[in-house]
């Protein structure tokens, strides 16, 4: 086993994993995340040996790689530890939740039962119906989540509950389906006035889902936030009144023109030894660092370490210092990269798949005026870093109209339910810090005066690719988020061309329902 043929190898197996997870003889050692930056791993290798080392906030361990053998499932490694001779076995899986279906299943009806109890005590003058952990995929009902109605004469609550073996991901996309369960109910029920929506998440985890929901048309129904704590089989309900209280920091504009100067030496010698350098893309995340990029994806990056200039590379989460002995291993990678990564590449090579967001952002940025005439093309940010309480977001693409509005651009390659709901995740963020003046202060849009409306919010996939239930979400998003839905070609990597616009106004207002039966 070669450096470059492990290389390759993860990379093709976490080109597409959001949270793979290592298992050493059976027992978890490692896990990555969707923020890769809080896990890596590097590649080296000397005298015909080859070095896997994993590192994160919480773990750092090296193995030596003898053999690797992809399964179904899973990336089946054989390894030795340092200083010993009998092997161990590595297990890489592109999943956490590694839980059989049937064990998932009993967990879910489980927790059913639990909830039925709990909305008897809490709910006597409610009557439940049973409540369903089935699929449905004609109306993209998934078992992760339990729902059901509670009733009194002709007035009714949808009710969507998730239990807490469930990931967090899976929690905060709670209010997604609850919307869609709503809706359903709505158009079924038609003797009955379905007046709101009753969530129950786990307890501690309702961050995410607080400022969606501050973000939703109050008027067209009652939304309730329950954490239920399934030790005590108790309810609390969460204050989602206030979209001033969001816990969210923004992060300082970096001068580009003169991080690029300071890493000058790191940029001569990047570029040197890549095939095409007029390709690369340079943007610095912080003063002390420089990312070199491809069609958006990462491939080297340049820091300041105890006052060197210190160069890494590798795509994703793969991450190895740059050194006389491993160049030619770079040498290699940035060749396949550089004939892989192209708009006439092969859809099936790992590094052509990989983040096709940001190689969408990519071009976005160059071109943003194509998703709307009114965008100023001389104001344009990409991955501006504002960190909640609950999360470390990135806004793909924040930019200005030619009057001066904020534009908050949410981009995704592929069909995503969740376009519109994380679309108000960055949208709430702008708006809260535009409110207090903050952009202008941290270095953003110099020199240009700031129209006091609210951010404008555009929403961008492959129109081919929007998935059915979008309109009926963004139905539900709070009248004052002027929001743009815009759907482009599917060939967008060879031309970013707008198949469609829609705009609230050409959505039908939902009707307003009575706020008591």
């Amino acid at each position: 086993m070669t450096p470059a043929q492990l290389t390759r190898l993860l990379q093709e197996f976490l080109a597409e994993a959001r949270s793979a997870v290592i298992f050493e003889n059976g027992e978890e050692v490692f896990a990555f995340t969707e923020d890769s930056r809080s896990a890596r791993y590097s590649i080296s290798g000397d005298h015909g040996k080859c070095l896997l080392h994993l590192w994160s906030s919480e773990r750092n361990l090296v193995r030596r790689i003898e053999e690797a053998q992809p399964k179904k499932d899973s990336l089946l490694l054989r390894a030795l530890r340092f200083g010993q001779t009998k092997p161990v076995k590595l297990e890489i899986f592109r999943e956490r939740d590694r839980r059989s279906p049937s064990v998932r299943k009993t967990s879910r009806s489980a927790y059913a039962h639990l909830l039925g109890r709990v909305l008897k005590r809490h709910f006597p003058e409610l009557k439940a119906s049973k409540l369903s952990i089935s699929s449905n995929l004609e109306h993209s009902f998934s078992p992760v989540y339990c729902r059901g109605l509670l009733h009194r004469g002709r007035s009714s609550f949808a009710i969507l509950g998730i239990n807490d073996q469930e990931s967090q991901s899976s929690i905060d996309a709670a209010l997604t389906f609850g919307l869609l369960w709503l809706h359903h109910l709505r158009q079924r029920e038609i003797r009955a006035v379905v007046e709101g929506l009753k969530l129950i998440v786990p307890q501690g985890t309702s961050g995410v889902l607080r400022e969606r929901i501050t973000c939703l048309d109050h008027s067209a129904a009652k939304f309730e936030l329950y954490e239920l704590d399934e030790r005590e089989q108790s309810l609390s309900l969460m204050d989602c009144s206030d979209r001033g209280n969001i816990a969210t920091k923004l992060v300082r504009a970096v001068d580009q023109p003169a991080a690029r100067e300071r890493f000058a030496a790191s940029v001569e010698h990047v570029l040197a030894l890549v095939p095409d350098a007029p390709r690369v893309a340079m943007s610095a995340s912080s003063p002390a660092e420089l990312s070199f990029r491809l069609h958006g994806l990462e491939f080297a990056r340049a820091r300041w370490e105890a006052g060197a200039q210190q160069i890494t590379f590798g795509a994703g989460a793969h991450e190895t210092a740059l050194t006389a002995e491993s160049e030619p291993l770079f040498r290699e990678l940035a060749a396949h990269l550089f004939a892989a990564r192209r708009a006439d590449g092969e859809r099936r090579d790992a590094l052509f798949r990989m983040q096709p967001e940001r190689w969408l952002e990519s071009l976005v940025i160059e071109n943003v005026c194509a998703l709307d005439s009114e965008i100023d093309s001389q104001h344009v940010y990409s991955q501006v870093p504002a960190f909640s309480s609950s999360d470390r977001a990135m806004i793909d693409v924040l930019t200005l109209t030619r009057d001066g509005r904020l534009a908050v651009v949410e981009l995704k390659a592929d069909e995503d339910i969740h376009l519109p709901l994380q679309g108000l995740d960055y949208w709430s963020r702008v708006s809260w810090h535009h409110s207090r003046g903050e952009f202008q202060r941290f270095g953003y849009f110099q020199g240009q005066e700031l129209s006091p409306q609210q951010p404008i919010l555009f929403l961008v996939a492959p129109s081919l690719h929007i998935h059915p239930a979008t309109d009926t979400l963004l139905r539900y998003i709070s009248p004052e988020i002027d929001w743009t839905l815009v759907g482009i070609d599917e060939r967008w990597r060879q031309e970013m061309k707008v198949v469609f616009r829609k705009r609230r106004s050409n959505l039908d207002l939902i009707g307003r329902l009575p706020l008591s039966a």
